[in-house]
């Protein structure tokens, strides 16, 4: 019998992985494989929200995702690698949280607030109500915790809210109560032209993101050209000196290296030689990810085997949660 804590989470097959996934999402998921039962989904359908997801590239960026979560260090032996769309609980699921959930809490999420002021006449219903899809996604398994960066901890929270309105309606404890795991560093790095924002997959400054298949060449260049302050003091200061803050970050994220040794190390060194050696730290980081990434993605039988192991392990826990709603609310048979 396994006893180990769940953990859910996943990402949208949606432009290239930057280094950004890497240090705040994919290496504490490295660590947590480990410890807990994790299920780490390829969103797909939430992929549907964007609306130049068209077929063949979406397909693409489904197969890229996955190689990529192996190639950086996920193990299919230590979790389960799925694909959201091959589990229809998922959008069963959903529909039975969308009845329960009131219009006015979806209308106060976020991120559906800052995608309508960038998408503006091309928001579709399921952006808006994506957020109720993602809670299907956590509770369909009993999730334990979510690990999440700070700006996804509302829709956990939404999560939260409906397992409390859905037990206490019907006198039940059928949804379990999951919790957000925010890793207390590296869960957010910033963009490095515009460093008071995170670096996102969907920026549209390129110069600003460190993509994981990013050449040596173009890491040097974006990282030489990175902005900072005209200080030239290497000193860990988000507020004050946000740019080569980020870079601090960067570098202690990905050598281990404790903040206040980066800056003593440093302390009498410019920024050209920070930048440098970061450089160094980058590429040794994603040379050995990008070399097992171009075997991986050549052998699409061995990464469908992934998928279906993934998803068989995936639907034994969903379909009997699928069951206990349906007992719950009145959508089983009389037998």
């Amino acid at each position: 019998m396994n006893n180990k804590k769940t953990i859910f989470s996943g990402i949208k097959p949606t432009g290239d992985l930057n280094i950004g996934h890497y240090v705040g999402v994919i290496k504490p998921w490295i660590q947590l494989q480990n410890e807990f039962d994790c299920l780490f989904c390829i969103v797909n359908l939430h992929a549907l929200t964007i609306p130049e997801n068209v077929k063949d590239k979406l397909q693409k960026q489904t197969y890229d995702l996955l190689a990529l979560y192996i190639a950086m260090g996920l193990d299919p032996n230590k979790c389960h690698l799925f694909l959201q769309s091959d589990n229809p609980d998922h959008t069963y699921l959903y529909w039975i949280l969308e009845c329960f959930t009131p219009f006015g809490q979806i209308k106060r999420m976020t991120q559906f607030k800052e995608k309508s002021d960038e998408l503006k006449e091309r928001i579709s219903g399921g952006l808006f109500d994506y957020p109720i899809l993602m809670a299907s996604d956590i509770l369909l398994y009993d999730t334990d915790f979510v690990p999440v960066g700070q700006d996804q901890k509302q829709h956990v929270e939404l999560a939260r809210d409906i397992v409390l309105n859905f037990n206490k309606m019907y006198k039940t404890t059928t949804l379990k109560m999951p919790t957000p795991l925010i890793p207390k560093f590296g869960a957010k790095i910033m963009d490095l032209q515009n460093p008071i924002k995170k670096m996102s997959k969907s920026a549209k400054n390129e110069k600003g993101i460190i993509f994981i298949v990013d050449d040596k060449k173009t890491i040097a260049k974006k990282i030489s050209s990175a902005i900072t302050d005209s200080e030239n003091k290497i000193k860990f200061d988000p507020d004050k000196k946000p740019g080569i803050s980020n870079l601090i970050q960067i570098y202690s994220s990905l050598n281990n290296m404790d903040i206040k040794d980066i800056e003593k190390k440093y302390v009498s060194l410019s920024y050209s030689d920070f930048k440098k050696d970061l450089i160094e730290i980058i590429w040794n980081t994603l040379e050995p990810v990008q070399q097992k990434y171009s075997e991986i993605i050549k052998n699409t039988d061995y990464l469908n085997n992934i998928l279906n192991e993934g998803l068989n392990y995936a639907q034994a826990l969903s379909n009997k949660k699928i069951n206990e709603v349906k007992r719950v609310i009145g959508l089983n048979r009389i037998n």
